[in-house]
């Protein structure tokens, strides 16, 4: 079981260039904004199977939490950002 969660965290990691290249060449904001939300996403699945490697499961799930919450935060606050940015002009 512990091979397959390596392969797992593995595939996830190469999964990852997808978001990221339409993080990087997004046609909008928003497009870029999603890339990032599913980034985040990602990364928080990673870090959970990481912690179950480890056997440390418990200490992981509040680094993935915290992490969630920044993510989701920064999401919200740079679409707020933009949206009122569009609304200037």
């Amino acid at each position: 079981m512990e091979t397959f969660f390596i392969f797992v965290t593995i595939g996830l990691t190469i999964i990852i260039v997808i978001p990221f290249y339409r993080v990087l060449r997004g046609p909008t904001v928003f497009d870029r904004l999603l890339g990032a939300g599913a980034i985040g996403t990602k990364t928080l699945v990673i870090i959970c199977l990481i912690g179950f490697l480890f056997d440390r499961l418990d200490m992981f799930i509040d680094i993935a939490l915290v992490y969630a919450i920044l993510s989701f935060i920064g999401t919200i606050i740079t679409a707020k950002y933009f949206e009122t940015e569009k609304a200037k002009e």
